[in-house]
């Protein structure tokens, strides 16, 4: 019988959020991977987990989660990553990986799946969605993602405030992901495209530590890392305007 892999989406952080089809894949799978950057972390996708698994069913994982620059640091990582849970599936034959959102955006699991797809051959590799952080912080905010016939674009703020520029420019919904570091840039780009009233940010959505405030309060402070931008578009035209 061939080994399984699942990513599981378990969402941006509230316990709440993970879907009844994640809570059964993480509780049917023989171990549990979760991504940290150190051994001795305990990162948001572990802490959703326990919610669910016991302790002892939860293996940590260490991934250059945010390495960008060193590039042979960051395949060594994937490397090491890989094989540690290839060695994993070859004792279980089932391993659940839990990943914050969902596992097909912007997520770690893409790269350990291709990883594994080449060190184990024949496993089974799947993915159960979750539910993602701009949907969460739409739901907190109130803030509308999307109506009528209006484009969604999401962005990742990692790639450049450029491409942020360029994405708020057009028209619909601008979603970016990870701005924290480049909070000024970001400010300053949502004057520049008259875009600062109506967006909103969030941060630690669900946990203890949330943070939901306007965009317009943004001050040039460095935000957390996992920080989460709406910038909604002008919507003047009433009830089903943008039908």
């Amino acid at each position: 019988m061939s080994s399984r892999l699942v990513g599981v989406g378990v969402g941006p952080g509230d316990p709440e959020l993970v879907t009844v089809k994640g809570v059964n894949a993480l509780r049917a799978a023989d171990v549990v991977v979760v991504p940290v950057m150190d051994t001795l972390e305990r990162g948001r996708a572990e802490a959703t987990v326990l919610h669910y698994v016991p302790a002892e069913k939860v293996v940590r994982v260490v991934f250059a989660l945010n390495e960008r620059t060193d590039r042979a640091r960051r395949e060594a990582a994937w490397d090491a990553a890989g094989a540690q849970v290839a060695e994993l599936l070859g004792r279980h034959g089932s391993v659940a990986f839990a990943t914050i959102g969902d596992p097909n955006v912007y997520s770690t699991f893409t790269y350990l799946a291709q990883t594994i797809v080449e060190l184990v051959p024949g496993v089974a590799v799947e993915t159960v969605p979750g539910i993602t952080a701009m949907q969460d912080l739409a739901a907190r905010s109130g803030a509308v993602l999307t109506e009528g016939t209006e484009p969604l674009t999401l962005v990742p703020v990692t790639a450049g405030s450029a491409v942020l520029k360029e994405a708020l420019a057009g028209p619909g919904t601008v979603v970016a992901y990870k701005f924290g570091r480049q909070a000024a840039e970001v400010a300053e780009a949502l004057a520049e495209t008259g875009r600062l009233g109506g967006a909103v940010w969030g941060s630690a959505l669900g946990l203890p530590e949330e943070l939901v405030r306007p965009a317009a309060e943004l001050d040039g402070t460095p935000l957390p890392y996992l920080s989460t931008l709406i910038a909604p578009p002008r919507r003047d035209g009433g009830r089903g305007g943008k039908l």
